[in-house]
Formats: C-alpha cells, structure tokens, sequence
C-alpha cells in the first residue's frame, strides 16, 4: 500500500491530493520568481487537468469538423462527441432531458438569455424581480439592462453580518407583482452556501420561478435540478476544470419550449426564406451559429473527470481546507474575514488592517501565491461592508494543507515589508 502523501490522507481527508496534482501540467511549473505555484484563485477560474487539454487538443488534431450540417465522417464524429457532451452535462446535474440543456459561452451569457428571452416576454412595466445583496454583477446587471428597457423593478434582499441571505426579509419580499427570483447558489465573494431548495419552496409557494447562478456550485457539490426544484440553473465551464467560453444554461422543458429565440443565425432554424423564419426545436432553438465544438467536447471530458473522482470526499477535503485556513488566519490580529456563514464553500476573503487587498496580492505572487485581490464582481457586498475590495483565497481539488501554509507565511512576508 502506498504511503499518505504530504498531510492530507493525515488528516482524514481521503482525497490523495499528490495524485490528483499530477494531472494538471501547470501546477508542475514553477513560478518565473522560482517558487512552487500555489494557486488559490479557483472561484474564478479553475486550472484544467491534462485529461481536458487533451481532449480539446484531440478534436482538433483528429476530428474536426462543423457539427449538425455535414454527411462526411468528421462532421459526424464531431457531432456525436458534441451531443455526447449535452448528455453529460444532463447527468451532472439531474435535469430530465438533453433537451432541458441549452450550450452558451458561460453562466454570464445564460443569464443574459434567460433575460432577453423569457424576461422580455413574461416581464412587463413594474413587475419585481428578487435578487440578494450578495449576487455577482452577472445576476444583476442583465436585470437593470430589462428595469431600464421595460420598467421592471428590483428588490434586493440584504445580507447579515454573517453574509447569510437575511429569510425573514426573503419571505416578506413578495407580492402580487413578483414574477422571479434571481438568486446565487454560492457566493463568489463570501463563500456563503445558499439555502436554494428554501429558496425555491417559498417561490414557488407564490407561483414564482425561480433562476440559480450555480456557477460556484458546480464544480464543488452534487447538484441536482429536480431535489432543487429549479426552474431555471446556469454554470460556467472553466470554474468546473473545463475549457473557458463554454457554458450551460439548464430550463425547464415546458417553459424552454415557451421561450423565443435569444439570438438569430445559423443552427437555430427550421427553415429560411425573406418571408419568414421558423425556428429549431429546443435546445437548438437558442445555440445560434457555430459554437465552440472543442471546447464544449473538452467539458465533457471535464465532467468525466471530476465525476469519475469521489465528490463527497473531495466536497469534505475543500472544507477541511477552508476551516484550516479559518483558523489560521484568525489567530493574526491584523486580519478579518468576511463571510462568516455556518454553511460556507471553499472561499476566504479577508482584509489585512493597513494594506490595500491589491498590495497583499501583488506581493503574495511574488511568493508564488495565486489570490485574488478586488471586487470580486460583488461591488455591492463590498459597499454592504464598508470596504473598497478583499482579498480571496479560495480552493480547488488541487490544494492542499501546504498551500494553506504557504499562504499564511506569505501574509506573515506581507506584514513584515509593511511593518
């Protein structure tokens, strides 16, 4: 039997973080100071196993071809692979039918679509949509774009102290004029889990659908859309070790086929003449022109490789990382945390006193520590804080208890040269 490696079998984990590592080729490199990379900015885009890369090198090198429109051998290799992917991404998340999945570019792009299509259509002057106060601007600025085309109002629900989304407001928050709610199902920002399937239970107690930014849920926990009883679900494909430009927007069938097309082109059509158009059936319908064939073919081998690990032991590993680094940095006087949620992914922002989050960041890079430092995309969780940005780190499959360390003695180098 081979021996724990470094601490994290020690511990308790069960996830062999060493094996784990090897597959993914940048984390072999050392940074240009000569330091071991410890890459602690996942939330906001995660690194790609060689399993991924290689994937997409493939279709290129092997298998390349435009997909739905050729009788030729590579069109009808690419297109298998393609729609392969579509199932693979049902499977992931629990939906009932590929044809509940719609491709797009990222969970940013989703929300965009559910917005122009099915906003536009069911939306009108001073209905409400509920959104919270710890959103990413992804789920927010789509619906101040339709407020402003068409009169819909927002309502905010606040946040506590904690970060946690603040029920009672929630619940008091509908009217007769609610139509959905927007809400994340993990916080980028303050890692706080949100109580989605509450969520949904009290909407649709009041008819109202309900659309979740999964992006930060995806790559770390189980989903399932139908436990969750989501109307609408979106995740990107780079957050979940797959391809950047490729995404998923998960919809209901019945309201999917309700829908009018987002975009107009190629794929989407049924037939064409200068009279009039008809229109795909789903999910085509709303995958307008040439997609990015490899990149969704390289998701699906994302999705192979993170379901063909224990998500349960790797769900409990990320948070034994981020109660380690809890822990930790609580013990430095000089630091505060925010986002204090009892139920938190594997997400720490926190602020140093005296040091702007861009100087922490810029000299833990020096140190060869990947944080990321700014608004994260929530300016209005900074401005429910009081505070101008953060810095985050926030953990991967691929981080271990040395990274942790790494961090804290970087922060303790930070503290010294501002000393």
């Amino acid at each position: 039997m081979n021996a724990p490696t470094r601490t994290d079998l020690a511990r308790g984990t069960g996830v062999d973080v060493d094996r784990i590592r090897a597959d993914f080729p940048i984390l072999a490199r050392p940074t240009s100071a000569g330091k071991r990379l410890v890459f602690l900015d996942t939330a906001a885009s995660a690194q790609k196993p060689r399993q991924v890369i290689e994937a997409e090198a493939r279709v290129y090198e092997t298998e390349y071809a435009n997909i739905h429109r050729g009788v030729y051998e590579l069109s009808q290799k690419a297109t298998a692979a393609y729609d392969k992917a579509r199932s693979k991404v049902r499977a992931l998340l629990n939906a009932a039918s590929d044809r509940e999945i719609v491709f797009v570019r990222n969970g940013t792009e989703a929300i965009n679509l559910v917005a122009a299509s099915w906003g536009r259509k069911n939306l009108k002057e001073g209905d409400q949509v509920i959104l919270s106060e710890m959103e990413h601007h992804a789920n927010i600025v789509p619906w101040q774009m339709l407020r402003d085309a068409i009169g819909i109002e927002l309502v905010v629900i606040p946040i506590t102290d904690t970060g946690e989304l603040a029920w009672e407001a929630y619940e008091q928050a509908f009217t007769a004029r609610t139509r959905l709610v927007a809400m994340t199902h993990v916080s980028n920002a303050l890692g706080t889990i949100v109580p989605i399937r509450e969520v949904t239970r009290v909407a649709h107690e009041h008819g109202v659908p309900v659309l979740v930014d999964g992006c930060q849920a995806v790559p770390h926990m189980p989903v399932d859309v139908q436990e969750i009883d989501a109307d609408f679900y979106v995740f990107s494909g780079h957050k979940i070790y797959g391809p950047t430009g490729v995404g998923a927007l998960y919809a209901r069938e019945s309201i999917l086929k309700d829908m009018p097309p987002y975009q107009g082109g190629g794929d989407m059509i049924a037939s064409v003449t200068f009279a009039r158009t008809t229109y795909a059936d789903i999910p085509q319908r709303f995958e307008a022109g040439t997609p990015n064939i490899a990149g969704t073919i390289a998701l699906g081998a994302a999705i192979d490789y993170v379901t063909g690990l224990d998500r349960q032991a790797l769900l409990r590993h990320e948070l034994a990382l981020r109660d380690y680094a809890t822990e930790r940095l609580s013990e430095i006087n000089a630091v505060r945390i925010y986002g204090t949620a009892p139920e938190k992914a594997g997400v720490i922002s926190f602020t140093i006193e005296g040091v702007h989050p861009h100087d922490v960041g810029t000299i833990l890079d020096f140190e060869g520590i990947a944080v990321r430092a700014g608004h994260h995309c929530t300016q209005p969780v900074m401005d429910r804080f009081g505070i101008p940005a953060t810095t985050r780190a926030s953990f991967g499959i691929y981080n271990d208890f040395d990274d942790v360390d790494d961090l804290i003695r970087g922060i303790a180098r930070v503290q010294e040269i501002f000393a």
